[in-house]
């Protein structure tokens, strides 16, 4: 259990365990990784210098989608593999993961035409081994405008219809995150590894600094994956041999910005046609809100916070009034945005468009292992090569046996919903029982669709909660609250509303008006001083005006 309640003793248990693999990285690689190697029997420790999911896994399009756009550039290996993975997503979390319809209009003079959408897709639908009932369609001019008029009519041909997964890629890997430690496997966030420990030149564990506490810790283990993302090669700076590996990754900043559905009412996901640079971006409608991206350009600022800079703004903007004209959207018009990073393997003369999105593992003489590129979609499989190759070498070297990858049909953390195909009537007979702890049907909706077979644990902490309690919150968020505290080890607020809940992106009024009581409840269960609490609250508040562009009144 991911308790941040029992932190310390956490910690302190990891220095004494001689672990047979330690994970630097708790994004969504780190955690597939940490599942795989911990569900064969192996003991994991996993360190995560922010929140986990805080860097590029929970910064993304929010797509579980096989890539399209990879087969335009031949990547049909990339299409094959992802396209199969995210049918294992989706089974094995059903309450994280949707299907969604994705309408490709063509236009005149457009990336694709009818026959290259036709044949695109087909190959698509045979390639990610697309189940009959969600494989593509072709639409007519009326039809396309039937399924979304506010698509630009000028130059129209026609359209494709195809299925993606919308997911929320934050709850995704705390969810995966959550299931290996099931499965007995140790993460902790705030845990920064600072360097190596060495015995006859091979890596054999970490130091580690406890950024909440102000500690030193040393955690052994017979191997050590470098799963950290955007900063693989700053971490493998701290092994000299990893600086033999003569392959670098290169960095790319991907922008979103959303909008209320009153100001952009899409009723349908659609995949389209930038103006001049012959990119595409998303538009998807998502809980009442619309959101736009992404941009693609090259990145060499601080890794751990970029934003939505005014010039991304305006791109994405003038894209969307391109393809949306009736709208004329304005920069006032943006909610909120946030800015990811993307870890890409180098390829000289390619702009960051053009970057293949397959992943390598590179593994130094002192048999450090680190995993570079990938793609949300594909974090499973990629767990399952490395873990592959992690089992391989602790066989021939200690002549420990562990059992083979069994992770294609394992459900994670609240996906024990009875499959895909049962999952709305799960939440319908969830909510039902919603009214026995004093909410509403519609709350409990909402929860079992959020939280999956885990809602009865947030109806009992919201049970004994009333509307009188002394933070003034809902006895809804007061139990989200802590059960984030006490199940997926939430230390500050900004990891509640951005990575548990979604609400600073997609609901951020409700942020402004909940972050003083939740600030007060994570206080008291904490045990902060004032000090520390004021300093959650101007961390927060940065966190809004950075992600609005000024700060919610």
């Amino acid at each position: 259990m991911l308790n941040t309640l029992t932190r310390k003793d956490q910690l302190e248990h990891m220095e004494k365990v001689d672990y047979d693999l330690v994970v630097v990285g708790g994004g969504i690689t780190g955690a597939g990784v940490a599942l795989d190697a911990a569900k064969r029997g192996m003991k994991v420790a996993l360190v995560e210098m922010q929140d986990f999911a805080a860097g590029t896994s929970s910064r993304s399009t929010k797509l579980v989608h096989g890539g399209l756009r990879y087969l335009k550039q031949m990547q049909i290996g990339v299409v094959r593999a992802t396209g199969v993975e995210r049918a294992i997503v989706y089974e094995n979390g059903p309450h994280v993961t949707t299907p969604e319809w994705m309408l490709l209009p063509f236009h005149k003079g457009g990336t694709y035409g009818e026959m290259m959408t036709s044949i695109g897709l087909k190959a698509y639908d045979f390639l990610a081994r697309v189940k009959k009932g969600e494989r593509r369609q072709m639409l007519s001019v009326d039809d396309v405008k039937e399924k979304e008029p506010l698509v630009k009519t000028d130059g129209l041909l026609g359209g494709g219809y195809y299925v993606e997964y919308k997911t929320d890629d934050a709850r995704l890997t705390i969810e995966v995150m959550k299931k290996a430690a099931e499965f007995g496997a140790d993460p902790v966030n705030y845990m920064k590894a600072t360097g190596f420990v060495y015995d006859k030149g091979q890596v054999v564990g970490i130091r580690a600094h406890d950024l909440l506490d102000d500690r030193e810790y040393q955690i052994l283990g017979r191997r050590v994956v470098n799963a950290t993302g955007p900063w693989v090669d700053e971490v493998r700076e701290n092994d000299p041999a990893s600086k033999e590996i003569k392959k670098n990754i290169v960095l790319s900043k991907g922008v979103h910005i959303v909008f209320d559905g009153e100001d952009f009412p899409l009723r349908q996901a659609v995949y389209f046609d930038t103006e001049n640079d012959g990119r595409m971006m998303f538009a998807i409608p998502r809980n009442g809100k619309t959101y736009v991206g992404t941009t693609d350009t090259f990145y060499d600022e601080n890794i751990a916070k970029p934003i939505a800079t005014q010039e991304d703004r305006d791109y994405l903007l003038a894209n969307v009034n391109y393809m949306f004209p009736g709208l004329d959207l304005k920069d006032e018009d943006i909610e909120s945005s946030w800015a990811g990073i993307r870890p890409l393997i180098q390829e000289p003369g390619k702009g960051p468009s053009e970057l293949s999105r397959k992943d390598e593992i590179w593994v130094s003489d002192s048999k450090l292992i680190n995993i570079a590129g990938g793609k949300l979609t594909g974090y499973r499989h990629m767990a399952e090569e490395i873990v592959d190759l992690v089992a391989d070498e602790l066989k021939k070297e200690y002549g420990l046996k562990f059992k083979p990858s069994d992770t294609e049909n394992q459900v994670i953390s609240g996906g024990d919903v009875g499959g895909s195909d049962n999952f709305e009537t799960f939440v319908e007979t969830t909510a039902a029982k919603a009214g026995a702890f004093g909410l509403s049907y519609e709350e409990g909706r909402e929860i079992a669709r959020t939280y999956g077979s885990n809602a009865e644990e947030i109806y009992k902490l919201a049970s004994v909660v009333t509307d009188e309690n002394p933070y003034g919150l809902p006895p809804v968020e007061y139990a989200k609250v802590i059960y984030s505290i006490q199940n997926e080890m939430v230390a500050k607020p900004t990891d509640y509303f951005v990575r548990r809940t979604g609400d600073l992106y997609f609901n951020v009024r409700e942020v402004e008006k909940h972050k003083d009581g939740v600030l007060a409840l994570m206080q008291h269960t904490l045990g902060w001083s004032d000090s520390v609490r004021d300093e959650m609250a101007e961390e927060l508040d940065l966190a809004l005006r950075n992600a609005v562009g000024y700060l919610v009144k």
